[in-house]
């Protein structure tokens, strides 16, 4: 009898772990995604913020040739790579740079040959349109005196790829220090720019692609490439998600089509 009280209580136990898993990542993971997103011939993508709208395009046109429409949750790469470390049922994973693919694939989330790095992008200095900075953007250029009392967006440095590439920039043209202290931290790139947007930043450092998706902001100028990290943007299936419309989809993403759609969003093709 005591036997069976234990496995009852087991039992309950290992269910109520798992019930607290799935709440706790159900708080965490994006709500784009619609509920029929386990069907054998659903994709869910999990991708970095900044292809929001040339994916989407994408994703429409792949729909459009007959085939079932793929759901998107888009955010910043790091949160979704620990997302799917913690379960989340992503089908496809596009980070926009390699550390957080590299990230899962150490951790053997990702399925190897399905990996490819196949667009690039370039690093922006934006500020509000009715705000403009004037300076040339360069070795020890005068960012902190240019920023005033103001502050400075961009993803968070520690984590999201935006913030890291930006620092890197910031550090080898000499300014990172000064401006350190004034930095927003963002989410994300989109959230980055919303700040410059709304006003609430000076400025702010973006992906070249997003500050053209808005009149909100000016382009003060662009970072030398060589001051930051080329920026690479791989996708790949999630482990145990490699089925035909996964393949599908991935070949759909490299193929010509989607090519012309990312280049018209200004993204480099590889």
């Amino acid at each position: 009898m005591k036997r069976a009280i234990s496995g009852v209580a087991m039992a309950r136990r290992f269910a109520l772990r798992w019930i607290a898993v799935l709440a706790a990542w159900l708080v965490a993971a994006p709500l784009s995604y619609a509920a029929d997103a386990t069907a054998s011939d659903q994709v869910l993508v999990f991708a970095a913020s900044s292809l929001t709208e040339a994916l989407t395009e994408v994703g429409e046109a792949y729909a459009k040739a007959g085939n079932s429409k793929p759901v998107f949750s888009f955010g910043a790469s790091s949160a979704l790579a620990r997302q799917i470390e913690n379960g989340a049922p992503a089908t496809l994973f596009v980070s926009a740079d390699e550390q957080w693919m590299d990230y899962l694939a150490d951790k053997k989330l990702i399925v190897p040959d399905s990996r490819k790095s196949f667009l690039g992008n370039t690093l922006v200095l934006v500020a509000p349109v009715d705000q403009p900075l004037h300076i040339a953007i360069g070795f020890n250029f005068p960012l902190a005196k240019a920023l005033g009392t103001g502050k400075l967006s961009m993803g968070d440095p520690d984590s999201v790829p935006v913030g890291k590439y930006g620092k890197a920039a910031l550090e080898n043209l000499g300014v990172w220090r000064d401006v350190e202290a004034n930095v927003i931290r963002a989410d994300n790139v989109r959230a980055a720019l919303a700040f410059v947007e709304r006003g609430e930043a000076a400025a702010g450092i973006v992906y070249a692609t997003d500050a053209a998706l808005t009149n909100k902001v000016t382009v003060v100028g662009a970072f030398p490439e060589l001051s930051y990290p080329v920026i690479s943007y791989p996708l790949a299936i999630v482990a145990n998600h490699d089925t035909p419309a996964a393949r599908a989809f991935r070949d759909f993403m490299l193929g010509n089509m989607a090519k012309v759609t990312f280049a018209k969003y200004g993204f480099r093709v590889n």
